[in-house]
């Protein structure tokens, strides 16, 4: 009978079940992107030179994609919905060279009739890098912990760290006036750490995963952020003691309040998401009646002081109860950048984690 020799017979523990399986004791330990709060301000700073740098190169030169995976498979896995982050991640995928192989909630037993822990052996297994959606954030942690390979979180109910990359790249770009495409595309001559801090990053909306990731990230960058969230809607305790532990560190202010004006009080950017989330569409009257007062009017901006040249950002899709269109539709809006940005980002953490296998 065949046997492995007892190195690489490893013990698993979950609860009071005991589980085995096999590991290579020859392949390091993956480097996984699960939230920007495990990621040094330069390690984030590193991300958006590369996405800039990618996409100066594919819009703006005429090199070649480089495709460095090329024969390389990377497991899509999503319990929720998707239009950006799946167009971006398959499109960025294909411009290095690897398979994107997308798997639904009805393509796989992800957490149903087949455990986290043995999808994640399983699956890693058999391709080079995982890009998980999910809904509870312990989900991708258990995955990330017995996968052999590194681990995406495209989104889980408390981080969602490719849009935050996406967010940061976007205002990257906006400090340095190169949203519009042109032969002189500039965004990758000047470094993020010089752009970022300072600004004043304004969100009014629900204490979700976007505000959560912002909290996490944006002080540590510099970036002084201010949040109004109606009573019972406040982001996680944990993430708002890591924003002021942040601040202090490096002299951003951090603000919670339930007064939409006063978050908006001389904002460069104002930024919102929806209010009803994938999953509570049973709650979506008493939460339009709970946000009454946070939609993102011009008014709003002007009642609240907001600087003069105040931009507005997304995540997508939008419903117009959270803001209106002569905001989504104005020259302040900066949605539609933000969203191709989903590519750039995602394609760079891809590159770092299956490429260079850091950050």
């Amino acid at each position: 009978m065949f046997s492995l020799p007892r190195p690489l017979l490893t013990r698993t523990f979950i609860g009071a079940t005991t589980r085995r399986h096999y590991a290579s004791a020859a392949r390091p330990s993956p480097v996984h992107l699960l939230t920007l709060a495990d990621l040094t301000a330069g390690q984030i700073h590193e991300l958006l030179v590369s996405s800039a740098q990618h996409k100066r190169d594919a819009k703006h030169t005429d090199k070649p994609p480089p495709q460095p995976l090329r024969g390389k498979t990377m497991a899509i896995m999503f319990s929720k919905r998707s239009t950006r982050t799946r167009v971006a991640t398959e499109s960025a995928l294909a411009y290095l060279g690897a398979h994107g192989m997308f798997l639904g909630s009805q393509d796989i037993q992800l957490g149903v009739n087949e455990s986290l822990l043995d999808t994640s052996i399983v699956v890693s297994s058999m391709v080079d890098g995982i890009m998980a959606r999910v809904y509870g954030h312990e989900d991708v942690e258990t995955l990330a912990r017995h996968s052999t390979v590194p681990i995406i979180n495209a989104l889980s109910a408390k981080y969602h760290p490719t849009q935050l990359l996406a967010d940061l790249l976007t205002l990257h770009e906006s400090a340095t006036n190169s949203l519009t495409p042109t032969s002189d595309y500039s965004a990758h001559k000047t470094h993020p750490s010089k752009t970022l801090p300072g600004l004043r990053v304004a969100w009014v909306g629900d204490g979700n995963n976007i505000l959560n990731e912002m909290l996490v990230s944006m002080p540590k960058l510099g970036v002084h952020l201010a949040a109004a969230c109606p009573n019972g809607y406040t982001p996680d305790p944990d993430v708002v003691q890591i924003a002021k532990e942040d601040g202090k560190r490096t002299g951003a202010e951090v603000l919670l309040t339930t007064v939409p004006e006063e978050a908006v009080k001389s904002a460069d950017v104002i930024v919102t998401d929806t209010w009803v989330s994938m999953g509570q569409e049973t709650e979506k009257q008493r939460r339009l009646k709970d946000f009454a007062g946070y939609q993102i009017t011009m008014d709003l901006a002007r009642r609240g002081g907001a600087n003069s040249g105040w931009k507005f950002m997304h995540c997508l899709p939008r419903k117009p109860e959270e803001v209106d269109d002569e905001v989504f539709y104005s020259d302040r809006s900066l949605v539609f950048p933000e969203a191709e940005n989903r590519k750039w980002t995602i394609l760079a953490a891809i590159d770092a984690l299956l490429v260079r296998g850091r950050f």
